[in-house]
């Protein structure tokens, strides 16, 4: 029994023995896994949310940007070490209107494609999730819409719309969304029947966006028909009414929103619910409107601080696109990035034609629309490291061959994407640790 008892009691000191080598073992694996982790990104340019800078490189450890300085002084880094040549390293883009989730879109698509944060708005309601190697995904959840109002009649209500009938019927729809893990509420105020608008009928196309000439519309051609038909969409308008949201229950929306700490976007594309949203309070436009809106109607978002999501690509078939970007940039309204992934022509990932859009339409300078997809858009989620390469930013970065300020349509194809820190394509040499 003695013999035994012994036998037992060595077997256990060995089994103890092992499993303490097998942690040791382990853990000097994950230190050295971690330490690789840490990588320094070499390249001609950087574009840091803000401006392009040269002799500059990116220091990442832990998932952060722990340093962003001039090559010399980071070469005695003993970190992996990314040599990207005659490239531009900028912060990945972040998408304000896409609908992933309602689409079934593949969101390691849209990251290998540039996009590495998007705001879901109208799909399914979910808490914020990813940034660790994968897509970061933010949410509205459903569309708020009166009864029958847009977008029910089309698709439905199921994970995309929820109708709304009283004040306190909206008030408390806003705060469920809120604890369901929605980043912003969106209203729908959306009359129909917009000549050009996906979503209207009769625009002379079926799919959304636009037809096979993606790419080469002219912003004149939408103002020369602007120019001769402001008023094209009126017999279709009567045709194609949907219910709206009356002004109070908006209001009641707006308010118990920023109860919450939470903005609230309208879907908008004509003079109706632009005034409703304005005379409400709503913080942001998720389109640039369809139909022609009015200079005073502009000046009043203006002064209100309204921001407007582009989405110009998608809408470019609309007559009152141009002009309205043209008008809203001149009186100093701010145009966020944002193209509607899930429409058929849009890509999916950066859109370089909503980038040359702005440009076209708003005169906007090509570091304006950068900065539009990039820091600003950040700072417009209240997280204003994201879409930045500066200290403690979240290390989501692309890189592209050459200089896109030269050629946006370079930012389609990037050919490194890292997620927090994680490399999820890398098509440059591989990666050398410095000695």
């Amino acid at each position: 029994m003695m013999k035994y008892m012994r036998f037992r009691l060595i077997s256990h000191m060995m089994s103890c023995l092992l499993l303490i080598l097998i942690i040791s073992i382990s853990s000097g694996a994950v230190a050295e896994e971690t330490e690789h982790e840490s990588v320094l990104l070499h390249a001609a340019r950087v574009f840091d949310g803000y401006n392009i800078r040269t002799n500059t490189s990116v220091l990442v450890i832990n998932g952060r940007v722990a340093r962003i300085d001039t090559r010399e002084s980071l070469e005695s880094s003993h970190v992996k070490i990314i040599d990207l040549g005659d490239s531009t390293i900028l912060p990945g883009f972040i998408e304000l209107h896409a609908h992933l989730s309602f689409q079934n879109i593949p969101a390691d698509t849209v990251l290998k494609h540039g996009i590495t944060t998007i705001r879901d708005v109208g799909g399914p309601l979910h808490k914020p999730y990813g940034g660790d190697g994968a897509l970061r995904v933010l949410t509205s959840g459903p569309i708020i819409t009166a009864p029958n109002g847009y977008p029910i009649p089309m698709l439905g209500d199921t994970n995309i719309a929820t109708a709304v009938s009283t004040e306190e019927e909206a008030r408390a729809t806003v705060r469920d969304l809120i604890r369901g893990g929605a980043v912003v509420i969106k209203v729908a105020l959306e009359p129909g029947g917009e000549a050009g608008a996906p979503w209207s009928s009769g625009h002379g196309h079926s799919s959304h966006g636009h037809d096979s000439s993606h790419g080469h519309h002219d912003p004149a051609v939408a103002e020369h028909a602007e120019a001769r038909h402001p008023h094209a969409h009126d017999s279709s308008h009567a045709k194609h009414a949907w219910p709206l949201l009356p002004e109070n229950i908006v209001r009641a929306i707006v308010d118990e929103a920023h109860k919450n700490n939470r903005q609230v976007t309208a879907h908008i594309a004509e003079v109706k619910g632009a005034q409703i949203a304005i005379n409400a309070g709503v913080d942001e436009w998720a389109h640039m409107p369809c139909n022609v809106i009015p200079e005073s109607l502009l000046k009043q978002a203006v002064a209100q601080n309204v921001k407007i999501v582009g989405t110009l690509d998608t809408l470019s078939k609309c007559s009152g696109i141009a002009g309205n970007a043209r008008n809203w940039a001149a009186l100093g309204g701010e145009l966020l990035y944002g193209a509607e992934i899930a429409h058929p022509d849009i890509p999916r990932g950066i859109d370089a034609q909503e980038l040359m859009y702005m440009m076209q339409m708003a005169k906007l300078g090509v570091m304006d629309v950068l900065r539009a997809a990039t820091s600003k858009a950040g700072q417009h989620l209240s997280l204003p490291l994201l879409g930045t390469l500066q200290k403690d930013a979240p290390a989501d970065i692309i890189a592209v061959r050459g200089d896109p300020a030269h050629n946006l349509k370079i930012l389609e194809y990037p050919d490194l994407v890292m997620s927090d820190g994680r490399i999820v394509v890398n098509n440059f040499k591989k990666p050398h640790v410095s000695p």
